[in-house]
């Protein structure tokens, strides 16, 4: 290769210690694949690159990424394929419960890529999902990971709030300054609606929401992201590191330290969310199983707090 051409070549960004994983190796990695490639599912943990992926799979846990591999945005960030989407497979719901099933999942993350081409944003096919898992795998703890159904999310985000998942995430992804390059397709404040909304159509659904740090973000700018989702009772916010998928993808522009991220952890507990996860490597669905667990424990201690003080102001 020529000197011209090493010089045209997109500069890669050295990774700190702290952000290397090593390559998934693992028997249950390879078991939890070919049920995936089996049953014909997708999978936000491969299409995003996700570099949790090794540990996830050997654990047998999973994120099914539902309504296909093809996505009608093109956010800055994302590494999912973007065009117009195949129709949408009806077995997928039968689908997803199956490797729930196989899989022995005590929680499941159920994600999908924007599908601006369908009239409800396919919010039917995630409760048809939902459904399913119902009925399969009764004991199974549903946590879904919408879109935001842009100029549809009320009608979508009471649908699937019936259908009664245990957590609705969606992931504010950076703070609103950054939205016009990074996120060009949303709006942030309608993302805080969305989220606002859940709430007020079913109060005992948790809420969760993330944001991706390393983007260019001013530390100010995040604790105001913490105020707007507190305001908007999201009870789990997620921070984690970003990475660039390819050199045509945004930038990052600052490795976050992990001494920072705890001290966003710390700030964030102290505004009273619920739960928090943040480490350079977290992700929406790193440790979901654990960390809902953890949730509904901290609720029900809190239920009962507020209980004990009725009682003694009685």
């Amino acid at each position: 290769m020529n000197d011209t051409a090493q010089n045209l070549r997109p500069e890669r960004q050295r990774k700190p210690d702290w952000i290397r994983v090593k390559a998934p190796t693992s028997k249950g990695y390879g078991e939890t694949r070919a049920l995936m490639r089996e049953l014909g599912l997708n999978t936000v943990c491969e299409e995003a690159a996700c570099p949790n992926i090794g540990e996830c799979w050997t654990k047998k846990h999973a994120t099914v990424m539902i309504l296909g591999d093809v996505c009608t945005r093109a956010c800055a960030f994302c590494n999912v394929k973007t065009g117009m989407p195949r129709a949408v497979d009806p077995m997928e719901p039968l689908n997803v419960a199956t490797a729930a099933a196989k899989l022995g999942l005590e929680h499941i993350v159920i994600t999908s890529v924007d599908r601006d081409d369908l009239p409800d944003g396919g919010a039917g096919h995630f409760v048809k999902v939902i459904q399913a898992l119902r009925e399969m795998t009764p004991d199974t703890t549903i946590e879904i990971l919408t879109p935001d159904f842009r100029n549809k999310a009320e009608s979508a985000v009471e649908a699937i709030v019936d259908a009664g998942p245990d957590v609705y995430n969606h992931n504010l992804e950076t703070v609103p300054r950054l939205y016009p390059t990074i996120r060009p397709g949303a709006r942030y404040y309608a993302s805080l609606r969305l989220l606002e909304q859940v709430k007020r159509h079913n109060p005992r659904i948790f809420t969760k929401s993330g944001v991706m740090l390393g983007l260019g973000e001013e530390r100010l700018e995040v604790h105001q992201v913490m105020d707007d989702m507190r305001s908007a009772q999201i009870d789990f916010l997620t921070m984690g590191q970003y990475l660039q998928p390819t050199p045509k993808h945004a930038k990052v522009m600052e490795f976050v330290t992990p001494k920072a991220f705890e001290a966003y952890g710390a700030i964030a507990r102290a505004k009273g969310f619920l739960q928090v996860a943040a480490t350079p490597l977290t992700r929406s669905s790193y440790h979901a199983g654990d960390d809902f667990r953890a949730m509904r424990a901290a609720r029900d201690e809190q239920l009962a707090r507020e209980a004990r003080k009725a009682e003694v102001q009685g």
